[in-house]
């Protein structure tokens, strides 16, 4: 396998819970994962446990800008201003300023991605990460992300890279057919954009996306979902599988904890439907903020109008971070209670995020009731599906199984 091309200490430095012992601790939140991942160990270890490729030197990483591309979503205004079409925000941006995503810049009254080819995480992850847990269970998944992004949660578990400007983190030039043959050399079985929001390296994502495609691998998606119908349309073209980020259920909570809209993200949500796009959601329980049964009932019922009873919700555990350390952990039981109030409304595959070993990791099938997937963390156990059926009734569940 290759090495990790994510291990700068201004990035992925942690203090493993564990001292000493060298493995995850089972408490540890997605953010500090995917700090762990980043590590050189880590990559030795699944070397190691897994057969892959023998370690290979590392690009040197950059910091500052590497490399631009012209983007095709953007309209003259004239006098030099343009306005970006690439998100809702639709930033208008005077000559040599930049987005909100501070990743876009107008440059003589083009506009231009700073961040194209340049990821500044780049490395293997199980794909039940993201989270996707209809998608190839147990395989891993080749994970990239490059600085910026077009919200400002509060809450958000990776802000050192998704509040950054590309100048501020140490990037790798990594053109979309190197990032497919890193894939085949790491032997993932498919690539994921994730870590901060992945249309602000639309470009990029797109190019990738086409390439991996024709090698045969899938392309795999976790986003906010905030990004307009036409390039999320062209985006589909290359897209197999996508999880949306459903952060809350009410205007409000969007305009204040993260910078955005509720509205826009549920069009994706129905866009990436009509696109015949496989579709999971998480929805991090934040407690005080978001954690309103009546609210959460609401979101179910929509979900299974909308999106239909077969789409897989993840209610997932918050932690303190970045700005909102001064709110507690999310207690299971309201992780619990939220679960219930899913099934109860009708959804069939409902989760339980962040709590590592809880039965609410676990696939039912909602004829029989018997647990068709086992899962501790990140780690698959037991499978009882054939050719996307449950193994004991036979009836068909959905997801990318093959």
């Amino acid at each position: 396998m290759s090495e990790p091309l994510t291990n700068h200490p201004s990035l992925f430095d942690i203090k493993i819970k564990r001292k000493g012992q060298g493995i995850p601790d089972p408490e540890m939140t997605k953010r500090e994962f995917l700090r762990f991942c980043g590590t050189s160990f880590c990559a030795l270890a699944l070397a190691h446990l897994f057969g892959f490729p023998k370690p290979v030197r590392a690009q040197k990483p950059l910091k500052g800008l590497i490399k631009t591309k012209l983007s095709p979503y953007f309209t003259s205004l004239g006098g030099g201003d343009i306005q970006c079409e690439l998100c809702p925000k639709q930033c208008r941006v005077r000559r040599g300023e930049r987005g909100i995503c501070r990743v876009r810049e107008n440059r003589d009254g083009k506009f231009y991605s700073l961040v194209y080819a340049n990821p500044c995480a780049f490395h293997p992850d199980p794909i039940e990460k993201n989270p996707l847990f209809h998608v190839l269970p147990g395989t891993w998944s080749l994970s990239l992300a490059t600085a910026g992004c077009n919200f400002t949660c509060k809450f958000c578990q990776t802000w050192e890279i998704s509040q950054a400007s590309p100048e501020d983190v140490y990037s790798y030039e990594i053109p979309p057919e190197m990032v497919v043959s890193r894939a085949k050399q790491m032997r993932t079985r498919s690539v994921s954009y994730t870590y901060v929001e992945p249309a602000i390296f639309y470009e990029y994502m797109v190019e990738v996306g086409s390439a991996a495609k024709e090698a045969g691998l899938l392309s795999l998606i976790h986003s906010n979902g905030f990004i307009n119908l036409g390039p999320l349309r062209n985006l589909c073209t290359v897209l197999d599988a996508a999880n949306i980020d459903l952060k809350g259920f009410t205007e409000t909570f969007y305009r204040e904890l993260c910078g955005g809209e509720l509205n826009p993200v549920l069009k994706t949500l129905k866009t990436l439907k009509q696109e015949n796009i496989h579709v999971e959601i998480t929805n991090l329980i934040i407690p005080t903020k978001n954690d309103d049964m009546s609210l959460v009932r609401e979101m179910c019922l929509w979900v299974k109008g909308e999106l239909g009873s077969g789409t897989p919700v993840h209610f997932s555990r918050f932690y303190p971070l970045y700005k909102l350390k001064n709110l507690p952990p999310t207690p299971v039981s309201t992780l619990e209670q939220a679960r219930e109030v899913a099934l109860s409304s009708g959804l069939e595959y409902v989760y339980i995020g962040n709590v590592p070993g809880h039965v609410g990791e676990n696939t039912f099938c909602p004829t029989c009731n018997k647990m068709l997937i086992q899962r501790t963390g990140y780690m698959v156990g037991e499978m009882h599906l054939k050719e996307g059926k449950c193994e004991y009734c036979d009836k068909p569940i959905p997801g990318i199984w093959t």
